[in-house]
């Protein structure tokens, strides 16, 4: 195989998104020492609408169309995404190629005052991103107001510190990525906050008539994260889920045993519908299917059908 001799990554230009870049950039330098892996750098439309949540205004495509664009037009040859910002439904001519070594997949708790969620007072503001994140809190800690939460990590980070919110709650990879592990009091395990699908993991999209780069890219991929993820978005996608539904899936790998935690919940909280499945790694995709038919079986079929109905949607 030829060795590749220049690469141009596209990237979202937050600081995160920047770091995810530059470390795949980093990872392809040392594999191909002769190649030069430049970045390009863009807004989405994601990045420029922050006055309203996700789920009102087009779900996560919106953080990678611009993107995605850069590869049809040949500006850019792969793209660098959270995988939990990439549509379950990626359709041609594009594919995900490579995932690479999932981070910490857990939400972080982050406060200027306080240690935990169970330590906030009965009224404290908690901001989030996520319809997800937003039902599981409000069904463990009735007693607190969850507000929405947009913008970068800095920006967020900065109406926690001018007092804006008690409390938020945030992906804890980020926060680790970019040195910050410091502002993390705690961290919320599965059992009280399952994860989103691909919370943790970096995921490279290219155009799927580039064979050159399935191959060159190839190196980078994680098998142990492959599996897990397959199985967490094929919960997501035969629930046809998006930032519209609080949708949790969350897998783990133990020798050959994956072990998946799915949930669908009402934003409110009132009603969440969990189940666990677990089979042979090699069968990833059944076991999410499987997974989201349990869910659809025991109810999630009229949370979602509610969801749908409903003007936010």
């Amino acid at each position: 195989m030829t060795a590749p001799q220049r690469l141009v990554i596209a990237t979202r230009a937050s600081r995160l998104a920047l770091w995810q870049a530059e470390h795949v950039r980093d990872r392809l330098q040392s594999l191909y020492t002769g190649c030069k892996v430049e970045l390009l750098t863009l807004t989405t439309r994601g990045d420029q609408i922050l006055d309203r949540t996700l789920s009102k205004v087009g779900g996560k495509g919106l953080f990678v169309k611009e993107l995605e664009t850069a590869l049809l037009d040949g500006r850019a040859d792969l793209a660098v995404h959270s995988l939990k910002d990439v549509p379950v439904d990626l359709q041609a001519p594009f594919e995900l190629c490579a995932m690479l070594d999932r981070a910490d997949p857990r939400d972080a708790f982050v406060s200027n005052q306080y240690g935990s969620l169970s330590e906030l007072p009965a009224g404290a503001v908690v901001g989030t991103s996520s319809l997800r994140r937003e039902s599981q809190i409000r069904q463990r800690h009735p007693h607190l107001v969850v507000k929405p939460l947009r913008g970068n990590l800095d920006t967020r980070l900065g109406k926690l510190d001018r007092g804006d919110y008690a409390a938020i709650v945030l992906a804890a990879a980020g926060l680790q990525r970019l040195g910050m592990a410091q502002r993390i009091r705690s961290l919320l395990e599965p059992e009280d906050c399952l994860p989103a699908a691909g919370q943790g993991a970096l995921g490279i999209e290219i155009r799927n008539d580039r064979n050159d780069l399935r191959a060159w890219l190839a190196p980078l991929a994680s098998e142990h994260t492959t599996a897990c993820v397959a199985a967490e978005r094929a919960v997501s996608r035969t629930l046809g889920g998006s930032c519209q539904v609080p949708l949790a899936a969350y897998a783990q790998l133990d020798g050959g045993t994956l072990t998946l935690r799915a949930l669908v919940a009402s934003p409110d909280g009132q009603r969440v519908i969990r189940c666990q499945h677990a089979g042979p790694a090699a069968q990833a995709l059944a076991i999410g299917e499987a997974a989201a038919q349990e869910l659809l079986s025991n109810g999630a079929d009229t949370i979602l059908a509610e969801l749908l109905d409903s003007p936010a949607s």
